[in-house]
């Protein structure tokens, strides 16, 4: 006979549900959603380029329609934070994912590059809370032991993503069909044939959102214990085999108050959960991932919305033969080759493509070495110094004439993403479970806001002044490390984490 606990705390309950099957599943769902927005969030990046012949549009234009998709993010984040934690992570989860496959879809048949913009604003403020609600459904239902290293592995899988994107490109985009629909007066075509394709992430993980089970640590905050011990037994079923009657547990407790449900009203709720944040015991650290968000965002995520173009004006130098040059002048070289010849513009380079799909893959392997160094180095190390070598790799990319030596010290510098992950495991250990969400969306949010005005910054200055984009955003990436001394040590936020929920 089976002997049961009564109210077990919820850590100790999650530890004895095991660490198997459950969350793989668990973790392919998360990364099917995190795939699911990336392809919605930069999927501009090679439709802007690609559909130039078509639209017409400027380099003015195609700088809004590339910033469009941050800003849909930035507008509505907070509020998916809010639903996830006031109506469940599963059911908006499953919300946003299907509103995002819809205005995806239908950006396929836009007419002209307005409409365009707009369903690319739809569908990323549809998503936009998708890449943190997904990190905290996982890592509620994840043992503590485990939790930080899988929360980072998703980063791999964003940046895995990002080369899936480039290799779904090569055959696609160079495809010559054009199939006339009279009664929107557009071709369908082969980048219209690629923005379906990226569309349809989402529609998966909305399926599978659906059927997943609701986070435990969530029922628990909202007082539906019955409802939360009996996911903890559907996920020691699974892990163990056997039936829920052999888990050890009778009752769980989370001991955390849920300020949110005493509100009534949903402008008062939110407040009630955004004030948690904006004074002590959490201010301090709300202010520091924040400001730590936007140093790497601002630094990063420009890079990374411009890589096919800077990768495709770079290789195109390199097939020409036109490599003993600074990394920005084989750059500014194939810009200006590219203005003569006005065909380039709606083509992107084979080589370059394959080469976008190298580099995402370099990062998602040198992510991978980062979760397994946690236990060793810790997270604030690897915080500072993925920052100070980025940061130095920038300014050092200009210094040589080696064009393979330029293209390695860009790779490096682009490694500073990996602190995407590792600042967003901060999130998600530092925050009480009825704000913890809402936290995660809120300082991702604040990252993203300064993401993009460095796009737009970023895209200028590659195109009057290269040599100062990167000693512009090296030196911030650099001050990021300075910044990064700041961080508590993984000891000292596990303390402080037990005292905040010991006076909840």
């Amino acid at each position: 006979m089976v002997v049961k606990l009564d109210k077990v705390p919820f850590e100790d309950a999650l530890n004895m549900t095991g660490f198997s099957k459950f969350n793989l599943l668990m973790f392919l769902l998360c990364s099917s959603i995190i795939v699911g927005m990336g392809f919605e969030v930069f999927s501009v990046s090679y439709l802007v380029p690609a559909s130039v012949c078509e639209l017409g549009t400027s380099s003015t234009q195609q700088g809004l329609i590339a910033g469009i998709p941050l800003t849909g993010v930035i507008m509505t984040s907070h509020f998916w934070g809010y639903l996830a934690d006031t109506r469940g992570r599963r059911k908006i989860l499953a919300l946003s994912m299907s509103i995002g496959f819809l205005a995806g879809a239908l950006a396929a048949f836009s007419p002209n590059w307005i409409v365009l913009a707009i369903l690319k604003f739809a569908s990323s403020a549809s998503v936009s809370g998708a890449f943190a609600l997904s990190l905290t459904l996982l890592s509620e239902c994840t043992p503590k032991a485990k939790r930080s290293a899988l929360v980072i592995l998703t980063t791999s899988v964003s940046l895995a993503s990002t080369g899936l994107m480039a290799v779904l490109s090569i055959p696609i985009l160079p495809l010559k069909f054009s199939y006339y629909i009279p009664y929107l007066n557009i071709h369908l075509n082969s980048w219209r044939l690629l923005d379906l394709i990226f569309s349809l992430p989402a529609l998966f993980s909305a399926i599978g959102v659906a059927c997943a089970y609701e986070s435990p640590r969530y029922l628990l905050s909202v007082g539906k214990d019955k409802e939360a011990l009996a996911v903890m037994k559907g996920v020691f079923v699974m892990n163990h085999g056997g039936n829920g009657d052999d888990f050890q547990v009778n009752s769980v407790v989370l001991n955390e108050e849920n300020a949110a449900l005493k509100a009534k009203g949903i402008w008062s709720s939110m407040i009630a959960q955004t004030i948690p944040m904006m004074k002590p015991p959490l201010l301090k650290r709300t202010l520091l991932l924040s400001l730590l968000f936007c140093i790497s965002f601002i630094c990063m995520n420009p890079f990374l919305v411009w890589v096919p173009f800077i990768v495709n004006a770079f290789m195109s130098s390199v097939v020409r033969g036109e490599v003993n040059m600074t990394f920005c002048e084989m750059i500014t070289t194939a810009k200006n080759a590219t203005l003569v010849d006005v065909t380039a513009n709606c083509s992107m380079n084979i080589t370059a493509m394959t080469m976008v799909f190298g580099i995402s893959m370099f990062l998602s392997l040198v992510n991978l070495v980062t979760a397994g160094l946690i236990g060793c180095v810790g997270r604030k190390t690897l915080v500072i110094g993925i920052q100070v070598i980025g940061g130095l790799s920038a300014l050092l990319v200009n210094t040589t004439y080696i064009w393979v030596v330029s293209a390695f010290l860009f790779m490096i510098f682009l490694l500073g993403v990996i602190n995407f992950g590792l600042l967003t495991t901060y999130s998600v250990d530092i925050f009480p479970t009825y704000v913890k969400a809402m936290a995660v969306c809120l300082t991702l949010m604040v990252g993203r806001g300064s993401a993009v005005l460095g796009i737009n910054i970023l895209k200028r200055l590659l195109d009057s002044d290269c040599e100062a984009a990167f000693y512009i955003f090296g030196s911030v990436t650099l001050a990021g490390g300075i910044v990064g001394l700041l961080l508590p040590s993984d000891a000292t936020i596990t303390q402080e984490s037990q005292k905040i929920e010991e006076k909840s």
